[in-house]
């Protein structure tokens, strides 16, 4: 459907209450794949491509993780939800904070994956060096660097059909919209939403994640008025692509049950049988 910047594409599938899963930098809603496959039996899933990310148009100009979040909200619009059930990894949790924080109503109950409201002192000048770096190296060379932040290296040498699967997605997004979505996390600050937010919110993070650490979860659940946070063992920046059968907790968290134990939703190794 039509967006402020282009065409929004969206996969569907499954029945229930709407639940929108917003995927990370330089991936598409097509990541989300091992998890819809878990929670479409119970919800109705909607995973949408950021502007300029997998089958998403964009119109070139520059844009901010408020301009993400506004293609959300007209997505919503466009489908007739009024209110959702968001879930959102790294960019994806980013960007669904500053939805939640600006339009509360919108939003019954908020995941976090590997996120964080703010990047620290350095962000700016450090996303933009990235950015600088997205445009002078191929897609292919970046890889390397992406795969060692996303996975761990068990589960990089177990599970290479996983990995060269995101990695497809990666190699597929363009360097102009990635580098753009660098600047944007960069110039984010969204402690001054987490007040705002008046939806039940659960922040977990990989204890091996050095891109968005557990303590970046934990201050945005401090910040939250019905935040929490929890930390997971074993695993790296994609959690829940590595341990899709965390799409339980995610569960738990929405339909105000018990939260499991993740490590009971992991092997040794983090990979998932």
């Amino acid at each position: 459907m039509d967006g402020p910047a282009g065409r929004i594409a969206y996969r569907r599938r499954g029945d229930g209450d709407p639940l929108v899963l917003l995927h990370p930098l330089a991936l598409s809603g097509a990541v989300w794949e091992p998890v819809v496959d878990l929670l479409a039996n119970r919800y109705d899933v909607i995973a949408p491509d950021a502007r300029g990310h997998g089958a998403s148009g964009w119109d070139g100009a520059p844009f901010d993780v408020g301009d993400m979040a506004d293609d959300l909200i007209a997505l919503l619009d466009g489908l007739g939800l009024p209110q959702v059930h968001l879930l959102g990894m790294s960019m994806g949790g980013s960007v669904a904070i500053d939805a939640a924080g600006r339009h509360p109503d919108r939003v019954r109950t908020l995941g976090l994956a590997d996120t964080t409201a703010w990047y620290g002192d350095d962000a700016v000048p450090a996303w933009n060096e990235r950015a600088d770096r997205v445009l002078a190296t191929s897609r292919a060379d970046q890889v390397p660097f992406q795969v060692d932040r996303w996975f761990t290296e068990r589960f990089r040498r177990e599970r290479t059909d996983e990995v060269q699967r995101v990695v497809t997605i990666f190699v597929g997004t363009g360097s102009e919209a990635h580098a753009h979505a660098c600047r944007a996390l960069g110039a984010m600050d969204g402690r001054a939403l987490l007040d705002r937010i008046t939806a039940p919110t659960l922040a977990f993070a990989g204890e091996e994640d050095y891109a968005t650490p557990p303590e970046m979860g934990r201050a945005v659940a401090d910040g939250v008025a019905r935040g929490r946070a929890m930390t997971l063992p074993a695993l790296r920046h994609l959690s829940m692509i590595e341990a899709p059968r965390l799409a339980e907790l995610a569960a738990a968290h929405i339909e105000g049950r018990p939260l499991p134990d993740p490590a009971a939703l992991q092997t040794v190794t983090g990979a998932v049988r």
